[in-house]
């Protein structure tokens, strides 16, 4: 049997794959990438595309409410078919020719198939076997990962990618977990007409935020009539002839017509082939700062399956790194870790970047935190006066940069890219005062932020 050989193969055309693909491409290098779904990966199809694209329009409709003016206009409510439709327009009914072209157009091999490594530099799809003569970049992802509930698994759960690409909503839907796609699912499904019930283990949602985050998420959704259940577990699960029934570790059961399971991730490695090199299947492929794995100096892995941080943007960060790296380049991975920006589209969104406060302080930093309203400026007032929302600055105070912050309210994810400038430059806090807004923007947050610095920082 011929083995055909190319300079880089990459397993999994998610946005990751996609993106050090290109980049080597770009450089010259002969690239295939091996994809057994659909090329563009979760994100594009199941997760960050179709999640927003349902969440957006009631977030415009609520805005529209809130300014005078507009809200008169309103008279009706939102359209469920012409959101789905438009759902389905994002994703492109799930067919990926378009992704696929683009990786075409670049001189990108694509090879369909389940991708395994096959010992060292080499990949099986099927029957055939390819060598990588430079490297083998592993970009699989994650699936969502399914706690062992009694009853769970058997009770046909939806995950991301049933409750993204769902075409009926159904009357009543139970969401395991508080997490990012929990809460982003719950609200989008609310505003879609469902009865909503979220049960979290832990004491608030999405707990790895500032605890504020949980407060102003809480009183909005229960607002909408989300009913949400803090500190408890699901102890088993049956689904029925019409509907699924959970018992809770507090002896109260929640009935629903679907179960979204939002728990958390697990990497795509349990039939990898990673016995072959060595590494055991089933876990996060472990790497250095510049995305190689330890003793191979020929494998990397990226995006999701190391585990570093599960994020679209970081996967793709890690990809132009591995990419230098591959390319005999010095660069290394140093902003994909706990620092990662992060935002989630619910409304009130949160965007935030770095450590929380209390992050902080764990890290042994001397920190603290600066708060206003997110609706303190002029500029806010055009987006509805008084409306919810804080931001906060988290400084570390012996060195007066940031190390951290979020801002909750209305369309504030744009903001976040100003402060991860602020951080990446560790810019002092003094010469962030120069960077004047301009008026009457909402940016002008960081006035009110920086005067909050001012007078209230410990002095010596």
């Amino acid at each position: 049997m011929s083995i055909e050989a190319f300079d880089v193969i990459v397993i999994g055309a998610g946005p990751a794959g996609e993106v050090v693909a290109g980049e080597l491409a770009g450089q010259g290098c002969s690239v295939a990438v091996v994809e057994a779904e659909l090329v563009g990966g979760e994100c594009a199809f199941y997760a960050c595309m179709p999640s927003k694209a349902l969440l957006r329009p009631a977030e415009v409709l609520a805005e529209a409410r809130r300014v005078p003016g507009a809200a008169q206009a309103i008279t009706g409510s939102l359209d469920v078919a012409a959101t789905l439709a438009r759902r389905d327009e994002v994703i492109h009914s799930l067919d990926d020719s378009s992704n696929a072209e683009w990786l075409d157009e670049h001189a990108i091999t694509l090879i369909r198939g389940h991708g395994r490594l096959a010992g060292e530099r080499r990949v099986s799809v099927g029957d055939q076997r390819y060598e990588a003569r430079t490297a083998v970049v592993v970009a699989v992802g994650s699936t969502a990962a399914i706690p062992p509930i009694h009853g769970l698994a058997d009770s046909r759960p939806w995950t991301n990618r049933e409750v993204t690409t769902a075409h009926e909503i159904p009357a009543r839907l139970i969401v395991l977990g508080g997490g990012v796609v929990g809460v982003e699912m719950a609200q989008a499904y609310s505003e879609l007409g469902a009865s909503v019930t979220i049960v979290e283990a832990l004491d608030r949602l999405v707990a790895g935020e500032e605890a504020f985050v949980a407060e102003e998420l809480g009183a909005a959704f229960r607002e909408r009539g989300v009913d949400i259940r803090l500190g408890v577990t699901a102890e088993s699960v049956d689904r029925g002839a019409v509907g699924v029934k959970v018992e809770l570790s507090n002896g109260q059961a929640v009935e629903g017509e679907e179960i979204l399971v939002a728990v958390g991730r697990r990497p795509l490695t349990e039939d990898l082939g990673l016995e072959t090199v060595g590494l055991t299947p089933g876990e996060v492929i472990e790497v250095d700062d510049h995305l190689r794995v330890a003793d191979l100096p020929w494998l990397f892995a990226i995006g999701d399956v190391n585990g570093r941080a599960l994020l679209t943007h970081m996967g793709k960060y890690q990809a132009r790194v591995a990419a230098r790296v591959i390319a005999g380049r010095e660069a290394r991975a140093t902003r994909d870790d706990h620092g990662a920006p992060r935002v989630i589209f619910t409304d009130p969104q949160v965007a935030a970047v770095g450590l929380t406060l209390q992050g902080a302080r764990d890290h042994g930093i001397n920190a603290s935190a600066y708060d206003v309203a997110t609706s303190d400026t002029a500029g806010a007032s055009f987006h509805g006066r008084n409306t919810p929302g804080t931001s906060r600055l988290v400084v570390n105070e012996d060195r007066s940069v940031i190390v951290g912050a979020t801002f909750t309210g209305t369309e504030v994810a744009e903001w976040l890219q100003g402060a991860t400038i602020a951080m990446v430059g560790e810019i002092p806090m003094e010469l962030l005062r120069e960077a004047v807004p301009a008026f009457p923007t909402r940016s002008e947050v960081w006035l009110r932020l920086l005067e909050q610095w001012e007078t209230q920082r410990p002095r010596a």
